[in-house]
This record gives structure tokens, C-alpha cells and sequence, in this order.
């Protein structure tokens, strides 16, 4: 851990349309210690010199897979642990090199999975977990087709599985209680059809109100939340009146139903990047054909939806939901945001808005003193060129996590 003191910092945060007039940043024992014009220091102090560019918080992603290293989910719930757990370190140190300091995990990152990062020999994003999404029979992450009697997994699941299958309410509290025993954050609810999945048309309601409220009963006796997986405006609807407070994709949602849920406080989490590329690329990574079918039922009213729920002023987080060889597409979703809302607004998404959702505002996603040092430096300013976010990290000369500098040129 560096203490590092970056002098003329241009900082691009959300809070403002325009970038902020330069400043010294000091960050110092992993947190932002202080920040104001010509700040002194004295002793073994790292400084970078950020004149001529711009200083963003360390970006967060709320919706990924680590574990997802195939796109057929099946497949992937066959490889052993251990593959799993290298090709989850290789995920997430690319995540890092995007400029993405905190991730959260949207099913399949464990509590153990998770204590493993965080010892692995090189820097790594931040990870926030839900342990496995919970789905009934037949959800969206039941892998089992039509014609396979393939009993119900038991708990444990494999690593590389998404989620855990559970039936009726004894079943789901049981298995909520399991995800926070072993270290989840919050609950992940399989609560609508899905893409990557065999047996769930878009349309299909996943779980009973009964077993939605008990979810959120469970979640809120830890202190938490519950995360749901919708796309049709019937789903979300239902979820938003049951207590669900972060809602996935929301690609059909409507306006009557986008403020009723900005009234009720929830957040939304769009993941358009995901369709872009399992329209494009999915067939040639493995995504079986019973899905690809399925990608333009959600990708054809993702760009409206964000207007319906900006308009709404429901907040919405930063997500890329990308499986297997398309997860190097992650920052793919700044630009395809920036066709529809302004630079700022997408740039909230992945600081402020994220660490509202993680529920980990003042330590992540800004700046301010006290926070955790994480910051990118990037070569242009991205209110005016949100492109500069995007690729595998070309444009960023520079990455700090938790006070680490990962890379730097200067």
C-alpha cells in the first residue's frame, strides 16, 4: 500500500456536468485522506502528476458473473471448483485493468470463492456477493430442458453454478439463510423468465408473491435486500409491490410502474451490453439455440427503457451481465447508455448511484475524504467522450485500488 499524493486533478465524479476545477488529491493508508489546492507532504509519498487529464472515483460494475466462464450455463456448472476459481481470478484482474474497482455478483460468487480473491497473488477488484440466486423449478437458472429428469442438485452446488433451486417458501428461507450463512450481502431472486435458460419464456413469473415476500422478510432480518431478475412490466410490478428493491434488466418496463418504483426507493439495473452481444456473438460462444431465440424478445426495448425510467427518476446502477468469452465487453455499456442519456447521468451509474445500491456510499464510487482509494486517471475527459471508458483500459494511464497503484504511466 502506496501513499500517494496526485497533484492538478481534474476530477470527473458525477456531481457535476463539467469536470471540476484541478486539485491535489492525498491518499494515504488505502483512503482518501484529503483534497484542496497545493497540498504539501513530507516522507515516502508516491506523487503523480495528473495535469492535462482525468481523475475519476475507481468504477463499479453492479451486476456481473465471476464464475461465468462459458456461456452455456449448463457446461459451465460441470467444471471443477478449481478451474472455476482460476478462471474467476483471470475475470476479475481484467476487470480491474477496465477500471472497475468494485464489482457485485449477481449469482454464483461464494462467500469462500470470495475469502480466495482476496489472497490471490495479484490486485483485484472489490467483490460484493449474493452467494447463489434462488430460482424454482424450471427458472432461470434451472439448466434442466424439457426432456431432462435430472433430479433437483443438492446443496451444495458446484462453484460454476449460477444459482440453487428451491420450491415454496420452507424451501426459499432455507435457502436464503444458507446464501447469508456463507457470506452473501443480499439475496438474488430468479423472479422472471430468462435468456441463458431452457424452460422460462420471458413471460414466465418466477416464485409466488407468498415466496417473494418471504425472501424479503429474510433478507431484511439480516439487514439486507433482495436483487430480483425481471424483464416484463408484470414482473417488476409484482416485485416492486413485495418489497424487491434492486431490479435487474427491466428491459419492459413500463412508466406507470417506473415511478411507482422510484417512490418506493428501488433501483434499477440495466445490462444492455449483454443482449448487444448475445445477439451478435452468443452462438459462437457456446449460448445454445433455445436462447439465442430469446435475445431480441428483451434487446429490442432495452434503449427505451432507459428513458421510461429516467424519465420516472428511477436511479439506475451500472450493469454488464456478460457471460464467458463476451465479459471482455464490460465497458461496452458507457457508450451504448450515452446513445440515450447524458454523460453524467451514465457516469452516476457506475459511481454514485453503484455505491448507493451496494449500500456503500462514502466508501466507494467518489472521491471524498475518507473513502476508499480507488482512482483512475484517464487520458481524456469523459463528459465529453464516454468512449474513453471503454475497451480493455487503453485509455486509462492510470489505476489506484484500496491505495495499490496497479498501473501507471507516466
Amino acid at each position: 500500500m502506496n501513499n500517494i499524493l496526485i497533484k492538478n486533478a481534474r476530477i470527473v465524479d458525477g456531481t457535476t456536468d463539467r469536470a471540476k476545477d484541478a486539485v491535489d488529491i492525498m491518499l494515504a493508508d488505502g483512503k482518501v485522506q484529503d483534497i484542496g489546492p497545493s497540498l504539501t507532504t513530507s516522507g515516502d509519498v508516491t506523487v503523480i502528476d495528473a495535469r492535462d487529464r482525468f481523475v475519476m472515483p475507481g468504477l463499479i460494475d453492479a451486476h456481473v458473473h465471476v464464475i461465468a466462464q462459458n456461456a452455456n450455463l449448463k457446461e459451465n456448472a460441470a467444471v471443477p471448483d478449481a478451474m472455476i476459481t482460476v478462471a474467476a481470478m483471470n475475470l476479475m484482474g481484467a476487470m480491474l485493468t477496465r477500471g472497475f474497482t468494485t464489482v457485485r455478483d449477481l449469482g454464483g460468487a461464494t462467500g469462500p470463492l470470495r475469502m480466495a480473491m482476496e489472497e490471490a497473488p495479484i490486485a483485484l477488484p472489490r467483490l460484493n456477493i449474493c452467494g447463489k440466486a434462488l430460482s424454482q423449478t424450471g427458472g432461470h437458472t434451472d439448466q434442466r430442458g424439457p426432456f431432462d429428469s435430472t433430479p433437483v442438485p443438492d446443496w451444495p452446488v458446484p462453484l460454476g453454478a449460477l444459482g440453487v433451486i428451491c420450491d415454496g417458501e420452507p424451501e426459499l428461507r432455507k435457502a436464503a439463510r444458507e446464501q447469508f450463512r456463507t457470506g452473501a450481502d443480499f439475496l438474488k431472486l430468479m423472479a422472471n423468465g430468462g435468456v441463458s435458460s431452457p424452460s422460462d419464456p420471458i413471460h414466465f413469473l418466477g416464485f409466488s408473491r407468498a415466496e417473494l415476500i418471504a425472501a424479503v422478510e429474510e433478507a431484511q432480518n439480516t439487514g439486507t435486500y433482495v436483487s430480483a431478475h425481471l424483464y416484463t412490466d408484470e414482473a417488476i410490478l409484482r416485485a416492486v409491490e413485495c418489497g424487491v428493491h434492486s431490479l435487474e434488466h427491466c428491459n419492459l418496463i413500463t412508466a406507470e410502474t417506473a415511478r411507482l418504483a422510484a417512490e418506493k426507493g428501488c433501483i434499477a439495473c440495466p445490462t444492455l451490453i449483454t443482449y448487444d452481444k448475445l445477439k451478435s456473438e452468443g452462438a459462437s460462444m457456446g449460448l445454445p439455440a433455445a436462447s439465442i431465440v430469446k435475445v431480441d424478445d428483451v434487446r429490442l426495448r432495452g434503449m427505451e427503457s432507459l428513458s421510461i425510467m429516467q424519465d420516472a427518476g428511477l436511479q439506475m446502477a451500472y450493469g454488464s451481465d456478460l457471460l464467458g468469452g463476451m465479459q471482455p465487453h464490460q465497458s461496452g455499456e458507457f457508450e451504448l447508455r450515452g446513445r440515450v442519456l447524458s454523460s453524467q447521468t451514465v457516469i452516476q451509474s457506475a459511481t454514485l448511484i453503484a455505491a448507493k445500491l451496494l449500500r456503500m456510499e462514502g466508501q466507494i464510487g467518489t472521491l471524498k475524504p475518507g473513502a476508499f482509494a480507488d482512482t483512475i486517471i484517464l487520458d481524456r475527459d469523459p463528459l465529453m467522450d464516454l468512449s474513453v471508458l471503454s475497451g480493455q483500459g487503453e485509455n486509462i494511464n492510470t489505476i489506484v485500488k484500496g491505495g495499490e497503484i496497479i498501473k501507471h504511466n507516466p
